[in-house]
């Protein structure tokens, strides 16, 4: 059988004890270690905690190589596949999950925590959340800008948007790809200010004002762990906030938002009164 297996989102204790009794009685367990990482664990210490071997999946083994991952699971062995957050917290599980049962294999789900249902923590009401994004790292010559349709529905509509920022964890130079040396860059994580940046210069390029420097967010820096913090304001305070180490998220408000969650949030504003106008400008506007 292939087991997914969430992690949660912090440390090795964040394992449910449903998926630590069936970690322990795997064959084989890999880690997937692209497309988040857990902030307070190595692979020393899960394989500590754990008291077996743990096997690093990276992108081109969950995608090219599934054929080793899979080896041996629709016959006399258990396969555990252990992902941060959510097994379904990105689209390449589900396709890993389709692969093993073109085989017949029997596939088991353990959930988790993630950061989709883990932001409720700044007391926004999970259900006023629409799309969600993902903003990757802009180069002198790539700088895609399809997330802000999406954040242009929700904002029309009056919902939260989730921005996910971009990590790069297994990486290579062009030159190194295309020399075929097995050379990789250090470990990148997008900060919550660079993030803000790359949404301010969209959003000027595209001219539609369906948010502005002074549209009111939240950002929240290591979720789930000791060391989280959350912060809100306007865009442009996030593009000059030092958010720290990693990882992090942003959350772009919608403008309907409840007194529930303004009450909440508001407690971690960098400037009360600059927010509750934000707030307030944001309501009246008329959305193209």
């Amino acid at each position: 059988m292939l087991h997914l297996i969430g992690l949660g989102l912090s440390d090795p204790t964040d394992v449910t004890v449903k998926g630590l009794e069936i970690i322990k009685k795997c064959k084989r367990v890999y880690l997937e270690a692209y497309t988040s990482i857990l902030m307070a664990a190595s692979t020393e210490s899960l394989e500590e905690f754990y008291g077996c071997k743990v096997l690093l999946a990276d992108r081109e083994l969950v995608e090219s190589g599934s054929e080793e991952i899979l080896e041996g699971a629709d016959k006399d062995c258990d396969v555990a596949f252990l992902v941060v957050g959510d097994p379904f917290g990105a689209t390449t599980h589900t396709d890993l999950v389709l692969r093993a049962r073109e085989k017949n294999i029997e596939v088991n789900i353990v959930h988790n925590a993630s950061v989709m249902n883990a932001v409720g923590c700044t007391g926004l009401q999970l259900y006023n959340f629409g799309q969600t994004v993902s903003m990757v790292f802009f180069t002198e010559t790539w700088r895609p800008d399809s997330f802000y349709d999406k954040i242009k529905e929700n904002r029309r509509i009056g919902l939260h948007t989730l921005v996910l920022l971009d990590i790069k964890v297994k990486e290579q130079t062009l030159q190194n790809l295309l020399r075929g040396n097995d050379i990789y860059e250090p470990p990148r994580f997008m900060s919550i200010e660079q993030a803000a940046e790359q949404l301010i210069e969209v959003q000027e390029n595209r001219k539609e004002k369906n948010y502005e420097a002074d549209t009111p967010c939240i950002a929240v820096s290591r979720l789930g762990s000791p060391r989280q913090v959350i912060r809100a304001g306007t865009l442009k305070e996030m593009a000059e906030y030092e958010s720290g180490e990693p990882l992090h998220s942003l959350i772009i408000l919608g403008h309907r938002i409840h007194d529930l969650e303004s009450d909440y949030f508001m407690q971690w504003a960098f400037n009360k009164d600059t927010l509750k106008k934000s707030l307030e400008d944001d309501q009246k506007y008329t959305y193209e």
